[in-house]
């Protein structure tokens, strides 16, 4: 948990920031309520409803996003580099690491990628006397706007610490 990483750093006063490592989940502090989380789907559905072809798509939605085009994509050289780099050799269509392989497991899920614009990214806690400062019904949520797949995020505490109480 987060309360366990800043008290293992022994930060005292300070900021931990936790960022979402993925371009369809984001970070958000809010209430974690069954009902509530409920109502945030459905809103987020309204905001930026899933793509037609997507796998919950809205009916009659009529929404279709140009990123869902993967029979068109890559469709940049930027795009071909990052495949590239990514393991994806998009230039032969033989393979399981080949072109046909890249489209066949890239998701419909333009959605998902504004959702996480408008969201963001990450979050940033205050530590004040070694303990997070939050409100009594707040959690720091990762939300899984493609899901649900393995997510990782990323933790940063920063601040000053009691050198005695670093690492028991």
């Amino acid at each position: 948990s987060i309360s366990a990483l800043v008290e293992r750093s022994g930060v005292l006063e300070g900021t931990v920031t936790v960022v979402s490592r993925h371009t369809t989940t984001a970070i958000t502090i809010n209430e974690w309520e069954s009902r509530l989380v409920d109502d945030i789907r459905s809103w987020l559905l309204g905001l930026a409803p899933p793509d037609d072809r997507s796998a919950i798509p809205v009916p009659g939605g009529g929404v279709r996003y140009l990123h869902n085009d993967i029979d068109k994509r890559p469709d940049s050289v930027d795009e071909r580099r990052r495949c590239m780099e990514n393991g994806w050799d998009v230039s032969s269509d033989k393979g399981s690491r080949g072109l046909a392989a890249w489209r066949a497991q890239e998701p419909i899920n333009a959605h998902s990628h504004l959702l996480s614009m408008l969201l963001g990214s990450s979050e940033s806690i205050p530590v004040h006397e070694g303990k997070l400062v939050l409100g009594q019904w707040q959690s720091v949520m990762l939300v899984d706007l493609d899901g649900p797949r393995d997510r990782t995020v990323g933790l940063q505490v920063t601040g000053f610490a009691d050198e005695s109480k670093i690492n028991q």
